[in-house]
């Protein structure tokens, strides 16, 4: 039997492959739900690399069907529920460092997230340069459901998205597939899930830290997929109506006024979506 030194220690791949660092996600039984080993070896890496002129780029990815869930809240709550609430402070002090600095970082971050990012998840892709999505990817800040609120720098990123649809992602917690996420802004390439084995080989392949060259190199690889018929991106209209109000009880009287106006199940949703989360 592996000793718990060891599994810690698996849980982030570490490979560096020419001149990039590729770091690949490895709790696929959790979803990579983010352990504090994981934020801590991740702010370690991100830390170190920044000043190795060997290394051009980092390239995290998720392995299995996830690039990563979130935090391990679980992990904190439980000892929470024992009395310890240090243990949940270290966490979160360790991983809002490591997304500051992927903020902030000096050399590209090219995020592969074939399959669901959510909470902690994006923390650790949205703040970089590059976030390369796919057909499988499923995002959402789902820690409203949860009576919290998201975190991990999301009021930075949902806020600077286009009309109101940050507010709206960010109060509902609402999945967005990646062709979603890619006409928002929260992706800056889609790529289909067939081709990142070519696009890492190719992004491994880079001697430099220019973002110019390391775009034009996913460029290649690209596609601009379409929006499916029932996608909420096509809801725009009643977003940026409903979810421009100052407070939430606002929003959601405005969401009430537009359904009794109209007959529409995604304002049916959203409306019980609101009033769920105030039971």
């Amino acid at each position: 039997m592996a000793s718990p030194a060891k599994l810690d220690k698996d849980q982030v791949l570490v490979e560096r492959k020419s001149s990039a660092r590729v770091l690949t996600l490895n709790r696929p039984k959790q979803l990579n739900a983010l352990s504090f080993y994981m934020v801590s070896k991740l702010l370690e890496i991100f830390h170190d690399d920044e000043g190795n002129p060997d290394v051009k780029l980092i390239v995290p990815k998720g392995n299995g069907r996830a690039f990563c869930a979130g935090g391990d809240v679980a992990a904190v709550a439980n000892d929470a529920r024992g009395g310890d609430w240090r243990f949940g402070a270290i966490f979160f002090d360790t991983e809002y460092k490591m997304n500051y600095l992927m903020a902030t970082y000096s050399k590209p971050q090219v995020s592969i997230l074939n399959g669901i990012v959510m909470g902690g998840g994006a923390g650790a892709s949205m703040h970089g340069r590059f976030r390369v999505v796919t057909e499988k990817t499923v995002f959402a800040m789902p820690e409203t459901a949860l009576g919290l609120f998201p975190d991990v720098g999301a009021s930075y990123y949902l806020s600077r998205l286009a009309g109101f649809f940050g507010e709206y992602v960010g109060l509902t917690g609402a999945r967005l597939d990646g062709a979603e996420m890619l006409a928002c802004g929260l992706a800056t390439h889609f790529v289909p899930s067939s081709k990142l084995s070519s696009l890492e080989e190719s992004l491994c392949k880079v001697e430099t830290s220019d973002p110019a060259i390391v775009s034009a190199i996913i460029d290649k690889y690209s596609e601009q997929p379409s929006l499916k018929k029932d996608s909420v991106y096509h809801t725009m209209d009643i977003i940026n109506k409903c979810f421009s109000r100052k407070t939430v009880e606002d929003i959601l009287y405005s969401l009430e006024t537009e359904a009794m106006s109209k007959a529409d199940s995604w304002i049916s949703a959203t409306v019980e979506t609101f009033q769920i989360g105030a039971c």
